[in-house]
């Protein structure tokens, strides 16, 4: 499920109080090439037989550069690296000394990643996404987005809006756990060095390719 957190960015948007979520969306995509943010990870999963529902919580920085290159780092409450590079999905589990790769193109498609760090445009979400318009809550605009594939892991996912910022992602995935990523401080850029998606394997660290 790491890998969906391959997701997020930022928004600007001039005339937001007329826009719905698909037309915010829509401007995100056409208006934000760059970007980085703080985060918080709030993961819930099934409450078992008798038992309340598990919950964690997690939080770092983010950092994207569209088309497809995109970085979250996690600092608490354990080190975490995923990067996308465009090329190459990386995870590092910095406990472990572990780091597992796979093919980009073979992990994003249905993904947040692909609504908010690869796509180039709405029509090209909606060759992998059916997306409508959420309602309104918590003072925020949604678009929903349910993926037309029937074998990934995710149900759904739904994008907040507010004001100017792009401010949450929330997603369901098959096994009814729900994770809510919430950005603060997003900042738009031009764009940023290559060499900030780039990833050094560590020394002595175990590799694995998938």
């Amino acid at each position: 499920m790491k890998y969906w957190i391959a997701a997020a960015a930022l928004a600007g948007f001039s005339n937001w109080a007329q826009a719905d979520g698909l037309q915010s969306l829509e401007q995100f995509l056409k208006n934000s090439q760059a970007g980085e943010a703080s985060f918080t990870q709030t993961v819930t999963s099934p409450a078992k037989e008798g038992q309340a529902p598990r919950v964690k919580t997690s939080s770092g920085s983010f950092a994207f550069q569209r088309p497809g290159k995109f970085k979250f780092l996690y600092k608490k409450p354990f080190e975490q690296t995923i990067v996308a590079d465009g090329t190459t999905l990386t995870l590092f589990d910095a406990d472990l000394n572990q780091v597992t790769q796979r093919q980009q193109s073979k992990a994003l498609g249905q993904t947040p990643a692909a609504l908010l760090a690869s796509a180039a445009s709405l029509q090209a979400l909606k060759s992998e996404f059916n997306l409508s318009n959420a309602p309104d809550a918590d003072g925020q605009q949604w678009v929903l987005a349910t993926p037309k594939g029937q074998d990934g892991q995710l149900k759904n996912v739904k994008v907040g809006f507010k004001g100017d910022e792009l401010t949450a992602l929330e997603i369901e995935d098959g096994f009814g756990q729900r994770s809510v990523v919430r950005f603060v401080g997003l900042k738009t850029l031009p764009s940023l060095p290559s060499s900030a998606f780039e990833f050094s394997i560590p020394s002595g660290a175990e590799v694995i390719r998938q």
